[in-house]
């Protein structure tokens, strides 16, 4: 780890201990420099309202210049949160992991603006793609998540970093998984 990035880290880890996190967000544990965990919940009214989910952060030599590699804890018993943004694995194609990442950022505004993400999520609903994807290819009922999940899967690397995310709005999402369009469902 590099001297700049353990100071970072060593001052963020001061903060957090000493001011304590916003709500609905609580450190679970940073024994060291090279990965952190935390817990996300929507606070009031959300679809996502008494859900818990755990975050992972993984530091490189190049934080705070460079993002951290950040994704939901997928495990037995704990899911990742079902939303456009967010693929079954964890991993989690947000502008700010990747190409607008910047330097002023910290753990914290990460977590806060995730947890806003879901916030600003309105409902769990199928997506028209997976009612698709249902009829065509499979009988798995699945709830929304971003149109390439079952591909973006099955060739994921462990390290979201190195995942290069095409970062589009809502309306491209949409768009992009038209019943009209079926050859967006296909490999």
């Amino acid at each position: 780890m590099s001297v700049i990035a353990t100071k970072r880290l060593a001052k963020e880890l001061n903060e957090i201990k000493s001011d304590g996190c916003p709500v609905g967000i609580n450190l679970l544990k940073a024994d060291d420099f090279a990965t952190w965990w935390f817990t996300i919940e929507v606070m009031g009214e959300s679809v996502y309202q008494s859900e818990v989910y755990t975050l992972q952060f993984r530091f490189d030599s190049g934080y705070p210049i460079s993002a951290p590699a950040v994704q939901f804890v997928v495990t037995e018993g704990r899911a990742a949160p079902v939303h456009p943004h967010v693929y079954s694995n964890g991993h989690i194609c947000a502008s700010i992991l990747g190409s607008e990442w910047s330097p002023v950022l910290s753990v914290v505004a990460v977590c806060i603006t995730l947890q806003s993400m879901l916030a600003s999520c309105k409902k769990k609903e199928l997506c028209e793609y997976h009612i698709l994807s249902i009829l065509l290819l499979s009988s798995d009922l699945m709830l929304c998540s971003p149109v390439d999940n079952a591909r973006y899967i099955r060739h994921a690397p462990d390290n979201p970093k190195k995942t290069q995310f095409e970062y589009h709005g809502a309306q491209a999402f949409f768009d992009s998984v038209h019943p009209l369009n079926p050859s967006a469902i296909l490999d």
